[in-house]
């Protein structure tokens, strides 16, 4: 594992720490048990939920891994988006597609149920520069 991947890795952890922490996202998501693919670069890394809660992340790639959405992205791309205020096109998983650095693959209707968890979970990184500013 290289550092860009370290740094993933632990930025997912402290997603998933601060999800424990944000009551209402529980809420959105306590319907939500499936496997999300994040790809960056070529990395991917998976994200497993259940009932709302990250119960893992793990680092792929992996055949035997199913998911039901994917999000792909360049590294870029994605430090962007976890920037406190991003610029316009980064401030969203949709804006990414739409600026062409980003992707989605898979069962949309999934992500597209539960799209308010799912970005909400995803933008948790940005609260860490809040707390230090």
């Amino acid at each position: 594992m290289n550092a860009w991947e370290a740094k993933v890795i632990d930025t997912f952890k402290q997603i998933q720490t601060r999800l424990e922490a944000t009551p209402h996202l529980l809420r959105l998501g306590r319907l939500f048990s499936e496997t999300v693919l994040i790809e960056v670069g070529g990395d991917e890394f998976y994200l497993s939920f259940e009932k709302g809660h990250i119960v893992s992340v793990v680092e792929g790639p992996s055949r035997k891994t199913p998911w039901r959405f994917a999000l792909r992205t360049d590294a870029e791309a994605l430090n962007k988006f976890w920037e406190m205020r991003p610029e316009p096109g980064f401030h969203d998983i949709f804006g990414l597609v739409k600026i062409g650095r980003g992707r989605i693959d898979g069962d949309i209707l999934s992500l597209v149920k539960n799209l308010r968890f799912f970005k909400e979970v995803l933008s948790l990184a940005r609260a860490k520069e809040e707390l230090a500013a």
